[in-house]
């Protein structure tokens, strides 16, 4: 069973998901592959995993690290679970290319292209940070929730971090 809930961020609504001990997925509503881990069979239901994430997204959107990170249990090949354990590396306010993200997994150049294909498939936004990837020359390349959301974010790092 999994389960949802719903959280009222300041750049929209979110959608949390849980396979009851772990976050599965973290959504802005209506962003690009919109819940697309998430099974037919779910229900809403406040968990302890939810009060954890919501405590990270309220330290977040009030311009902190917050300091910890939920149990997390995101669905994907090994291939996407490996970049998104790089995407964790990366410190709040602070970005990374999809090359660098690459050559840390060992990988040619040209394979920056598949590391952009498991970024924007990351199921859990935000508290996996793939709003901290930039393009090779530092520009705001594609994000599943919108570039105006990624160039928020990262202000809002910058910001406060």
């Amino acid at each position: 069973m999994e389960y949802i809930y719903r959280w009222p961020s300041p750049l929209g609504g979110l959608l949390l998901a849980s396979d009851g001990e772990a976050l599965t997925g973290l959504w802005f509503e209506g962003q690009k592959y919109f819940a697309a881990t998430l099974s037919e069979v779910h229900e809403a239901r406040l968990l302890p995993v939810f009060e954890q994430a919501t405590h990270w997204l309220e330290a977040y959107f009030s311009g902190r690290d917050p300091g910890f990170t939920p149990p997390l249990a995101p669905t994907g090949t090994p291939f996407r679970k490996a970049v998104w354990d790089v995407l964790l590396t990366i410190p709040y306010g602070q970005t990374m290319t999809y090359g660098t993200i690459a050559a840390q997994l060992g990988l040619e150049r040209m394979s920056a292209q598949a590391v952009g294909g498991a970024v924007g498939h990351n199921p859990i936004s935000l508290i996996i940070p793939c709003h901290r990837v930039l393009g090779a020359d530092g520009s705001l390349t594609g994000y599943a929730g919108g570039i105006e959301k990624k160039k928020w974010l990262l202000e809002m790092e910058k910001a406060h971090g």
